[in-house]
């Protein structure tokens, strides 16, 4: 496909500008998102990490909850931490709306406080394609439940710290905190996949985008 790939990347709130570094290093072009109109076009979008409840607050007054959720139907999504925890299908300490999206349960501020913040080596699952990385764990939630749709990148200490289910990523840790690509190399892939097949599908695949 000719020219960069257009990925999103929420910015309302949160670790937003060293995902737009690590995009920039694989080649997208980045587009920071914080009205509805800011979703046409992409090919694939990062909920960063940051305080969920303040985004879920955000995401109402800036009306962007239903256009994501509509976007995030089709389109590939990687959320990290407080972003985990908006794709998440249940939240818990304390409950919380989210966009359930992935069938996983997630438990949050569950590593621990700010001061409790550490980084550690991960073990790599047979579904990562690649080497493995090093994990920046923040006020990180814990993924308590995995349902049989998901399946399993990253574990820490036997945990499940990175799941994957159809187009849509969570991680508990930050990989945009580290000198290393390889998460955002791989959500590239499936974002270069989902541009492919529009080529294919459609020559305006954004005309049933509503964004009202």
């Amino acid at each position: 496909m000719a020219g960069k790939l257009p990925v999103g990347i929420l910015a309302l709130q949160g670790a937003v500008e060293p995902h737009v570094r690590h995009l920039e290093r694989v080649g997208a072009e980045v587009v920071r998102v914080r009205k509805p109109e800011h979703l046409q076009g992409l090919c694939g979008i990062i909920l960063p990490g940051g305080e969920s409840t303040t985004m879920l607050h955000l995401l109402h007054v800036n009306q962007l909850w239903e256009p994501l959720k509509a976007f995030l139907q089709s389109k590939p999504s990687l959320g990290v931490c407080a972003g985990a925890i908006l794709l998440a299908k249940a939240v818990s300490h304390p409950a919380q709306e989210s966009l359930g999206l992935m069938d996983i349960h997630v438990e949050r501020n569950a590593f621990g406080r700010q001061v409790d913040s550490f980084e550690a080596t991960l073990d790599k699952t047979d579904h990562w394609p690649g080497e493995t990385i090093e994990g920046v764990f923040i006020r990180a939630p814990r993924f308590t439940g995995v349902g049989d749709r998901t399946r399993t990148l990253f574990h820490y200490k036997g945990e499940p710290v990175m799941v994957e289910q159809g187009k849509c990523l969570a991680a508990s840790f930050h990989p945009e905190l580290t000198e290393s690509l390889a998460v955002h190399h791989y959500f590239i892939t499936k974002c270069e996949t989902e541009a492919t097949s529009w080529t294919t599908a459609s020559p305006n695949p954004f005309a049933s985008l509503s964004v009202n």
